[in-house]
């Protein structure tokens, strides 16, 4: 059995559990709770980077990040494959999940440094570039959210993910507001049954 290290508030992690959840591959894998925050954590003996996602496979290796064990998962079934294999469709899937990846990675900046206490105080010019590299994600979201539409790629589930994780994170600063045929499309995304049962919490 595969074991997957994770976290229930990661947007990366909740991209890796969507991915296992939609092409069967859920009851092969154990999901091993890590908290990579915690002073004594061991997720660097797994994964060097001290970072979730780190899945470890049958045979014993060891994948990170989201991406590599994304798509490895995605080699492992007989569906059709939400890392489309070849053209134009592959290109857009992988370009969108930097999108989504890249306005996670943002958010998750912008948060550390808000929290940022023991070294001082938080930069405000960093805390708004964040801020600028989310909201221009969204306005470019917003430009193609039209033309998102079937099938699912990893693309749309990155992006779901990050959308989930401001919603989860920054749930005061409402981007649906001016972006209103993305927020169609993320409430239409929402639907999907591995979406909901993926849905960020604190650990328990």
């Amino acid at each position: 059995m595969m074991k997957l290290r994770y976290s229930p508030t990661s947007p990366y992690v909740r991209k890796a559990m969507i991915v296992a959840l939609e092409t069967g591959l859920a009851d092969r894998i154990e999901f091993v709770p890590s908290a990579v925050w915690e002073p004594d954590t061991d997720i660097a003996s797994d994964n060097p980077l001290g970072k979730v996602p780190a899945l470890i496979t049958e045979g014993g290796e060891v994948l990170y990040d989201s991406p590599v064990v994304c798509e490895y998962l995605d080699s492992l079934h007989d569906g059709r494959r939400l890392f489309p294999p070849t053209g134009g469709a592959r290109w857009a899937a992988l370009r969108r999940q930097a999108l989504g990846d890249g306005m996670a990675d943002a958010t998750a900046l912008r948060l550390i440094e808000e929290r940022r206490k023991p070294d001082g105080q938080p930069s405000p010019w960093w805390i708004e570039r964040q801020k600028v590299v989310v909201a221009r994600s969204l306005d470019a979201l917003e430009e193609e959210a039209a033309t998102l539409g079937d099938p699912e790629t990893i693309g749309h589930i990155a992006i779901a993910c990050a959308l989930g994780f401001l919603d989860f994170r920054l749930a005061s600063e409402d981007w649906r507001a001016s972006r209103p045929t993305l927020a169609r499309w993320f409430a239409e995304y929402g639907k999907r049954q591995a979406f909901r049962e993926t849905e960020p919490h604190e650990p328990t």
